[in-house]
This record gives structure tokens, sequence and C-alpha cells, in this order.
């Protein structure tokens, strides 16, 4: 067809559009906005007058005083209830995951105290229970427990102790004012799942000290150390631990069951651990058992919170190590605790802000490190049954920490026969659900590769240490990034019978390929990271797409059309790479078409002057208009060399 008869036809379907050009700095704003903001929260202060923009800042940072004055007597009976309820699990928990971080027992409670309260104020989260998770308490033993042994320098651990959730609030709360809640989002729910899993395994393995009465132990956290720890001490086993741990321990799991079975009887479960301790407590106390070697708690120092502000160590010799601790710990109790919150959020149907959730999450931990408490954040199973108790506002932490405080004040004498072994039993039973079976085999059936990295960051807690299996985590969630953007998924589109719609070869068995032409759709952005490896997919795509050809007797292939519909962005990089291709086709006597270019890239091919080497007739809205025009030219290319061929007589060819 000549290019009079094209330039006819291509008159005839609309041009894509590149977009007016916008300032530098316009643009640039608009892009800082869309990746730090991308909620608007500056959408409610537009057209307000000053002193409501003022009220409305305060009601942002601080979200009690935006529904405390909607606050009802009904609301306050539910949050009653539902705050005693958690403060029965919180007790018992708090003392027995002090214990797991090497802490005094009564840190424990100091951090059910002070935290839920700050939180109460500046949380979003209706249902969170603020307090002490296993994992970070773990982390905290097994990282500053390697410069500092707790039994033998006590006062220096317990400083670094604070010092460390001090810069994990700082982390936190700075996290939030940048607006970078992002990074926590490189933790995948797969990488979440295995480490927790297997944190979750250790702290069961370290129980077995409680559970068996051993007096010394191994402070490694792997797997062969521990049980060599265990086994090598089997002369010290006591059968009076092991008998009081497994009957708690079977006691716990029955009346969770029972509760997950009858969910109305929620309450059964929750009050357990409190059960079990005060069972335990008067058990020790008539028979006398810790004169026959059954460790309790001993003394409880009675009293609310002392400051603790002094004792942040900022010159330590070990402050690298305490800043390194907050950090880590502070993802993870981060991820942990906005992960409990939005699920929870979904099932009310209200949403909450992660950045907020964040800067709530590190002043508690700051105004914590100053009054004896170590890090907290908002554990499942508290908020759990903080929500089927039927809370209705962050009130229940008040009343929690109100519960909490009565307890400090009051009856910490009660918990001195308290024994070791009732508090691992709640332990391991705590860990014993954190660790889901369920996700991991749905992860098997779904995504092979989410599996992988589920099991590597289980294998690297279990068999390595917790921080071995943190960085293999990170390693693995950043790796997968990195495949998904390196390694876009491109393929090969047909069209659908009966319609002009266009789909996966692969995916739509009814799907054909047009004769002459070979669409590839490409499924990413074009950076550098892929910019080669898509230059050398779409050039075998071309050689397998010839090599069928020339076995068929199909038209020979003449057109390649780029489906760039799923292309938000393109850099230097694809751009020079489509450069490569367009010389790659030229030499092979092909013609490249582009489809549904967005904006951004029109914008960025048309300042490289692209769009002047492929020609504005080459690029299409849609890949239906492209294979129309490729099939117009080669009909009628084909229609005029019939027409050629038999007005042509012998006599000519003679």
């Amino acid at each position: 067809m000549g290019n009079a008869d094209f330039d006819q036809y291509s008159h005839h379907h609309q041009r894509v559009e590149i977009p007016p050009p916008k300032p530098f700095l316009k643009t640039l704003k608009s892009n800082v906005k869309e990746t730090l903001f991308p909620d608007d929260p500056f959408r409610k202060f537009k057209n307000q007058p000053f002193s409501k923009k003022i009220s409305l800042g305060l009601q942002y940072f601080v979200p009690i005083l935006d529904w405390a004055p909607r606050y009802t007597y009904q609301f306050f009976k539910a949050d009653v209830i539902a705050g005693i309820t958690i403060a029965s699990l919180a007790v018992p928990q708090g003392i027995s995951y002090a214990g797991l971080a090497n802490l005094p027992p009564v840190i424990g409670l100091y951090s059910s105290f002070v935290p839920p309260m700050i939180y109460a104020m500046l949380g979003s989260s209706k249902h969170l229970a603020i307090g002490n998770v296993a994992v970070p308490s773990l982390l905290i033993s097994a990282m500053l427990g390697k410069v500092v042994n707790p039994h033998e320098n006590p006062k220096l651990y317990l400083q670094l102790v604070f010092t460390a959730t001090f810069f994990a609030g700082v982390f936190q709360a700075s996290l939030g004012l940048l607006r970078l809640g992002l990074i926590v989002d490189f933790l995948s729910h797969a990488t979440i799942l295995g480490f927790m899993g297997g944190a979750a395994t250790v702290v069961c393995l370290q129980q077995l000290k409680g559970i068996l009465g051993l007096v010394h132990f191994t402070h490694q956290t792997d797997i062969v150390s521990v049980m060599s720890s265990i086994f090598s001490q089997m002369h010290q086993w006591r059968w009076e631990t092991g008998v009081l741990g497994c009957c708690f321990l079977f006691f716990l799991l029955l009346t969770r069951n029972f509760s997950k079975k009858k969910p109305s009887f929620f309450w059964i479960s929750a009050m357990a651990p409190l059960t079990s301790v005060i069972l335990g407590s008067v058990l020790v106390y008539f028979t006398h058992a810790e004169k026959v070697g059954v460790q309790v708690i001993g003394h409880l120092k009675k009293g609310i919170n002392p400051p603790s502000y002094s004792e942040l160590s900022f010159s330590s010799q070990y402050l690298t190590t305490a800043i390194k601790t907050g950090i880590v710990t502070s993802v993870i109790a981060l991820a942990e605790g906005i992960a409990v919150g939005r699920s929870f959020a979904i099932m009310e149907n209200y949403d909450i802000d992660g950045n907020k959730e964040m800067i709530a999450f590190g002043l508690m931990n700051i105004a914590g490190s100053c009054t004896s408490c170590y890090l907290t954040t908002g554990p499942f199973s508290r908020t759990a049954v903080n929500f089927n108790a039927g809370c209705k506002t962050a009130v229940s932490n008040i009343v929690m920490a109100t519960a909490v405080m009565i307890t400090l004040l009051l009856l910490t004498p009660l918990f001195h026969y308290t024994p070791l072994v009732v508090l691992s039993s709640i332990i391991i039973s705590a860990m014993l659900g954190i660790i889901d079976y369920n996700a991991v085999i749905h992860l098997w059936k779904v995504d092979k590769y989410d599996f992988l990295v589920c099991i590597s960051s289980y294998i690297g807690v279990v068999f390595g240490s917790v921080e071995v299996g943190l960085i293999v985590a990170v390693v693995m969630s950043l790796l997968r990034v990195l495949l998904f953007v390196a390694r876009p998924k491109t393929f090969v589109l047909g069209k659908i019978p009966n319609s002009m719609t266009y789909r996966s070869t692969e995916q739509y068995s009814v799907a054909s390929s047009v004769p002459g032409v070979l669409i590839i759709h490409i499924d990413a952005p074009i950076y550098f990271a892929n910019a080669s490896y898509l230059r050398e997919r779409i050039s075998r795509w071309i050689d397998e797409e010839e090599e069928k050809q020339r076995i068929s007797t199909e038209i020979e292939l003449q057109y390649v059309i780029l489906d760039m519909s799923a292309i938000g962005n393109i850099d230097t990089s694809g751009i020079s790479m489509l450069e490569e291709v367009k010389r790659i086709a030229d030499r092979r006597c092909l013609q490249v078409l582009l489809a549904n270019p967005g904006g951004e890239v029109m914008k960025k091919l048309d300042k490289s002057n692209f769009i002047d080497t492929i020609g504005k007739e080459w690029i299409y809205l849609t890949v239906g208009e492209a294979v129309n025009a490729c099939n117009y030219i080669l009909h009628t290319c084909n229609f005029q060399s019939k027409r050629i061929d038999s007005s042509t007589t012998p006599d000519d060819n003679v």
C-alpha cells in the first residue's frame, strides 16, 4: 500500500495525545504528595477558617478529641467489661513476657499501665489492646544479652533495655512523621508468617527450661544449642515441675480450643491464664512446693511505675547495640501492631491511619522508656479478646491500665508464690497460636515462591538466630521485589473470537494469533533494571514467532505490536531499549507499533524524539486499532499484488 493510502487510513483513527507539559516544581510537588500523602490528610483543611484548622489539626494528632464528644454511656459499659477482661490476660502475660526478655516480672506490669494510656489518646484503632509481645521480648533478650549478661549485671542490662525502647519509639515516631510507613511494607505477609512462626518455635523450646525446672540454660536461641542444653542436663530435670507444667499447658490449650468452637464463651480462654496463675500460686503456697525445687516469682515491688529517664544510657559503650536493638524490634512491633489493627478495622468497616499509628506507637514507647516500661505494641491475642469482649473504643485500654494500676498498688504480694512453670505454660500456649500451619499450606497452594520465603525465614530463625532469620526474611522480601522489577512478565496476545478483545494466548486457549502480526504485552514499567531483559525477551518472541510461521503456511511476520497499557512509567534506559528494538525490527524488515502508551510514557517518548523515530502514525489507542491498521495494510497490499498478477500476460513476461 502506498504512503498516501496509509496516510488516508491513519487519519480515521484517534491519535494518542501527548499530555500538556507541567512545570518541574509542580510535577515534583505532585509526586512527593502522592508518595508521602496518598491518603491526602490535608483535604479536610481546605477552605476552613484558621480556628477550625487548629481544631482539626488537634483532632488529627490526638484522635480522642475527635471521638470523645460522641462517647456514650452504652459505649462505656462495653469498654469497662472489655477492659477488665483483657486486664485478666495482661497481668499474667506481662509477667511472663518480662521473663522472656530477662527482665524483672514487675517491668511487664509497668508496661501494661503507661503505654495503653498514651495509645488511648493518640491511637486511631478502636480495638487494638496494647501490651508486651513475645517476639520483640525474645529479640531484646537475644541482642542485648550478647553484650551484657542480665544475671551478672542486671542494672546495666535494664538501662540498655530502656535505652533500646527509647530509640524504638524515636524510630517509630519518625517513620510516622516523615510518612515513611512504606518501609514496613517491605516485610511481606509470607516473610512475617515465617519469622513469627520461627520465633514462636524458639520461644516454646526455651520455655522447656521452666517446664523442666532447669536453673542454668543456654543464651543461644538456635534449636541445636537449646536441645543440647536440655539433654546435657537430664540429671537435673525435675518431675514435679514437668507434671505441673504439662497439666497447666493442657488446661490452657483445652480452654482455648473450647473458646474457638464456642465463640460466645471467649471469656473462658481469656480468663484461663489468670486462673492458672491463681491456682498455681495457691497450690505452691499450701504444698510448700518451692522447698522441693519448684521455682517461684518471689517478691514483687509494690507501687506504680517509677521514673526511669535517668536510666537512659546515652553514653554507654553499648549504645550502638541498644540503637540497633531498638530499630529492629520497632520494625517487628510496627508490622505486628499495624497488621492487627487493620485486620480488626476491616472487620468493623472503619479505617486506621498507618502513619498516625506509628506516631502513637512511637510516643507511647518514648513515654514508656521514661517510666520503667519496655517495648509494647498491639498483640493479636489481647486484641482478639478485646474485640470479642465487645469493646467500642480505646477506652478499654484505659480500663485495662487502671486495673493493672490497682494490681501494682495493692495486689503484687499475691504473686509471690506464682510458679515460673505456670508462666512457661502460658507462653507456650500463646506461642502455639502464632504458628499458623493452615496459612503455610495456603501459601504452598497459591504461590510457591511465597512459601519458599516463609520457610527460609522460619529455618533462619530456628537453626540460626532471630537476627539471622530477620536478615533472611528481609533479603528474601527484597529479592522478590527485585525479581518482579527485573524480570517482568511478557506474553503474546491473541484475538478472542467474535470480539475486539485481545488476551494472553496462554490464559485463553480460544485466543488466536493474528496472521502476520505479533502482539506482545509488557506487564510492568520499563526501568534500567529490566530494560536489557525486555530487549532480549522481545527478540526471542520475534524469533519464536518467525520460526512458527516458517513451519506453517501463514503470512510471514511483518508487524510487531507492543501493548503498553500496563507500562506506567519508563526511564531513559527503557527508551534506549525501545530504540534498539526498533533497529532490530528494521533489520528484519518488520514494523513496530505501540498500543495504548500512558501519558507519562508519551511525554518521555516525545521529549526523547522517539515518536518522530517510530512515526506518529504507528502509535494507536488500542491493540484492536493497531491490529486493524496492520490487517488493512496486509489485505490492501495482497489485493494490489493479485491485481498486478492478473493483469500480467505471458507476452508481458516475455
